[in-house]
């Protein structure tokens, strides 16, 4: 059974990242605005519940650090931006929100479900995707944060 504090802190995080993956899908963008309070309210959730609020604190540094670090590579590599900073941020809430040690399997799940969301709409659509076409990496990210959280909330990760 989940915890009444539990559910009020998965609400927080559902809501949150319902709002980013609907504006990530309208507008590409991920609005500090909204990401941004969602990393301290992690933290604050993971102590409520009793986690071990330090792991959470690396979580959120591990994430934004590295997808920092794989934007620029990118960048410097092919010439042009392949990876937001608000994706790093948002990994980072996700890091907040999960800890550190779930960090691969959500970039894993994201990455993931991402390139089967592509396949199939080439699929579908008949269309390739080229290396100059864009998708909103967000509503990807934001469905394997919830898929760690609930990892994490009904004891299947220790």
């Amino acid at each position: 059974m989940i915890s009444p504090e539990a559910l009020l802190s998965s609400a927080v995080l559902l809501t949150g990242l319902s709002v980013l993956t609907f504006i990530d899908i309208r507008t590409f963008r991920l609005p500090d605005w909204m990401t941004l309070p969602l990393i301290p309210a992690g933290w604050l959730a993971a102590g409520w519940l009793g986690d071990p609020v330090v792991w959470h604190v690396a979580g959120a540094a591990i994430g934004y650090g590295a997808f920092v670090a794989l934007e620029l590579v990118y960048k410097a590599v092919r010439g042009r931006d392949g990876l937001g900073r608000g994706d790093a941020k948002l990994l980072a809430v996700g890091g907040a929100w999960c800890g550190a040690l779930l960090l691969p399997v959500i970039v894993l799940a994201a990455s993931m479900t991402g390139l089967i969301w592509v396949l199939a709409q080439q699929a579908i659509t008949g269309r390739t995707m080229t290396p100059q076409s864009a998708i909103a990496f967000g509503p990807f990210l934001a469905a394997s944060i919830v898929l760690g959280w609930l990892l994490l909330r009904f004891g299947l990760w220790a």
